[in-house]
């Protein structure tokens, strides 16, 4: 039976690594309509501005409690890094950007039933070293991950901004956007931080 959660240490200020994924391994995105629905539920509930509904009914809006650090979306799962500043409202946020996804992903589809394997994983980080790579992490899943399309890379590097992602929190560990893509493109260093992020991920 798939864990129903998520957060076991939920608490204020924080960075948490949040990962899901499609039940029985099945495909969340299928083609570039479904990536690039999922990014515009990211930006409903993360802009500065709030959005409403085609009736008039504002979205949920997380800026000011929630930031979205860094992202990838792959065929089968995602991986996102966020700071929550409130306890409680990562909960409420994968909540809005599951069920809302799911909705349009079964619609689309003419599906029913769960799209994705649990709600979502969360882990606290509380180890310096687990936060420097965990994004290099997220970044690498892909095997074209340096012209991956669905990852919030480009971003790092400074070649587009929007005001739903926030990398500066992770960038202000590194020099230039020269030195992150330099740290990304270190794969041993890398390896050496895959067993600790299972751990994380399966804990």
């Amino acid at each position: 039976m798939p864990r129903r959660n998520v957060i076991r240490a939920d608490v204020s200020e924080r960075f948490y690594h949040v990962y899901a994924r499609g039940h029985s391994h099945k495909r969340i995105f299928r083609d570039e309509q479904d990536y690039l629905y999922f990014l515009r539920l990211l930006e409903r509930y993360l802009a500065p501005e709030e959005t409403r509904s085609r009736n008039r009914q504002a979205y949920p809006n997380f800026f000011s409690k929630i930031e979205l650090n860094a992202y990838c979306l792959m065929p089968n799962y995602f991986h996102l890094l966020v700071y929550q500043h409130q306890a409680g409202e990562l909960t409420a946020l994968m909540r809005s950007l599951m069920t809302s996804y799911s909705v349009y992903f079964n619609k689309r589809y003419k599906l029913s039933g769960s799209l994705f394997e649990s709600r979502f994983r969360a882990s606290l980080i509380t180890d310096d070293a687990y936060l420097e790579h965990i994004t290099r992490y997220i970044h690498l899943n892909p095997r074209n991950w340096r012209d991956y399309e669905y990852s919030s890379l480009p971003y790092y590097l400074q070649q587009v901004e929007v005001s739903w992602l926030q990398p500066n929190r992770i960038l202000k560990l590194f020099r230039t956007p020269s030195e992150y893509l330099k740290f990304t493109e270190d794969h041993e260093d890398n390896k050496r931080m895959l067993d600790i992020l299972k751990r994380e991920l399966a804990g």
